[in-house]
């Protein structure tokens, strides 16, 4: 409801103050744009897409892969933990093109990018949700003599999922971003290249039209990665409701 109010006002005001489509299109203009140009966007989408996929996919390795380690060995959390966070607060747009010129226009710069910002969420989230392990149950295990590779996947692992799977979806969305923001480093094919092009040549109604397809895609990302969760995480439900029965 708050969204259909804001496009009917910015509807009104761009109509009222007559406001030239170069510089702030009207909502119509956009859609109207978004159906039409169907033919000079579309080449682009599949390209973004595929890019949001490797990177994601290397992400969330590269994410429980710190995270395992860094959990399971405590000297490297603290020596390495704070400069987790450290990193984070270099924008990654001041790093492209530093990845440029150390690794070229090639895939491997843009796949760093959105590796970058994937793997953060999702380390961190995990960690979390590992050091949230019920004690009661943990402490029982060491009693029953259960080793630590037992403790670890039995028990830690499933208390981490939840968790695990907020950094998933948090890291689902910057996906798309990153992937973007590769490929305004000099791509062929992407929204980013688009949205690029259609900037540099005032076409306002494009760039809001890529801005559009980032969201649509960041949402359909999330909502894949919450479908997945949801379907996991059924026998929880049905357990809880067949203990509440």
């Amino acid at each position: 409801m708050v969204i259909i109010l804001l496009l009917t006002l910015w509807e009104l005001a761009g109509q009222l103050f007559d406001i030239p489509a170069w510089l702030l299109p009207v909502p119509t203009q956009v859609w109207q744009e978004a159906i039409h140009g169907w033919s000079h966007y579309s080449g682009h989408i599949l390209s973004t897409i595929q890019l949001t996929l490797a990177g994601y996919t290397i992400g969330i390795i590269v994410g429980l892969a710190v995270a395992t380690l860094l959990f399971r060995l405590p000297v490297l959390q603290e020596a390495f933990y704070p400069l987790l966070i450290l990193s984070q607060n270099i924008p990654i747009i001041v790093l492209a093109p530093l990845l440029v010129i150390w690794f070229g226009f090639g895939m491997l710069p843009k796949i760093i990018i959105i590796v970058l910002v994937c793997f953060f969420p999702i380390t961190i989230a995990t960690l979390d949700g590992l050091r949230q392990t019920d004690r009661d149950l943990l402490h029982y295990m060491k009693m029953t003599g259960a080793t630590d590779n037992q403790i670890f996947w039995k028990l830690q692992w499933p208390y981490a999922l939840p968790s695990l799977f907020s950094g998933l979806k948090i890291a689902a969305t910057y996906s798309v971003m990153g992937a973007v923001i590769s490929e305004w480093l000099g791509a062929n094919k992407g929204i980013g290249v688009y949205m690029t092009l259609a900037s540099s040549s005032f076409k306002t109604d494009r760039v809001f039209v890529a801005i559009l397809l980032i969201m649509i895609l960041s949402l359909t990302f999330f909502a894949i990665i919450a479908l997945i969760e949801k379907w996991l995480f059924r026998w929880q439900r049905q357990g809880g409701s067949s203990t509440n029965g």
